[in-house]
């Protein structure tokens, strides 16, 4: 019996011995993880913002393109700005040359802003902007073509399709018609630095007698015809146009 007994006493004593849980570990609190998370965002890198203003150098990577930056492309073609061509199309800058290849082409800006009246036609210089390639989800499909977004002479964009223009500059390239009369003082003075342009804009002021509509006289057209050229010739030859006080 004090066997039994003594037996039973050890098995109760072994069973009250047995080695406690561990413990787990406690919840990361609330206040650290925050700390953790703006630190966090502390550390991650900002997104490069568009800088604003008038570009001076291609956006993106490939440089023979010589696209403008995206955003800026969409300010100017949601308006009109014939200084900021002239400044644009001034020699020497990087922008990429593209003229017409279509015999005439409607004036249609895809990008949702004004177009002129004035038919694009054969032969006509332009600015590129920017450019989109066909989406054919990759398979190669015949007559398939992009678009060309572009700036015309007279300030205001264009889209094209990229069998519509051509990149090889013709013997005589062609441009669209330069508003004389609305460009901003500033501008016109620094065109008619150019003594033959500056002879030709006294006798266009004198032939159209301040005209801004209406039908004008033989002579005030020529006037006008032959200041426009003077304007695009002055500019590819080097003459500085000064930035514009409107930029989109």
């Amino acid at each position: 019996m004090r066997q039994s007994m003594a037996l039973i006493l050890l098995v109760l004593a072994g069973c009250g011995s047995s080695a406690p849980k561990a413990e787990e570990p406690k919840p990361e609190t609330q206040g650290e993880a925050t700390a953790e998370t703006k630190t966090d965002a502390a550390e991650a890198p900002k997104a490069e913002e568009e800088p604003k203003g008038i570009p001076e150098a291609c956006a993106g990577d490939d440089k023979a393109a010589c696209v403008m930056p995206k955003g800026f492309v969409k300010r100017l073609c949601s308006g009109v700005y014939p200084e900021l061509a002239l400044y644009l199309f001034q020699k020497g800058s990087p922008w990429r040359r593209a003229y017409v290849s279509a015999k005439e082409v409607a004036p249609f800006n895809g990008l949702g802003g004004p177009s002129a009246e004035e038919k694009l036609t054969l032969d006509e210089e332009l600015l590129v902007l920017s450019q989109m390639k066909a989406d054919t989800g990759g398979m190669q499909v015949s007559g398939a073509s992009g678009s060309v977004d572009v700036l015309r002479w007279d300030g205001t964009c264009a889209t094209l399709s990229t069998e519509e223009v051509r990149f090889q500059a013709p013997p005589k390239p062609k441009h669209a018609i330069i508003p004389w009369r609305i460009l901003e003082d500033a501008t016109q003075e620094a065109l008619k630095q150019n003594e033959a342009l500056g002879k030709v804009a006294i006798e266009r002021k004198k032939e159209c007698k301040g005209a801004t509509m209406g039908a004008v006289s033989a002579k005030c057209e020529k006037a006008d015809k032959a200041l426009n050229d003077l304007v695009v010739e002055a500019v590819r030859t080097g003459t500085t146009v000064p930035k514009p006080s409107k930029v989109p």
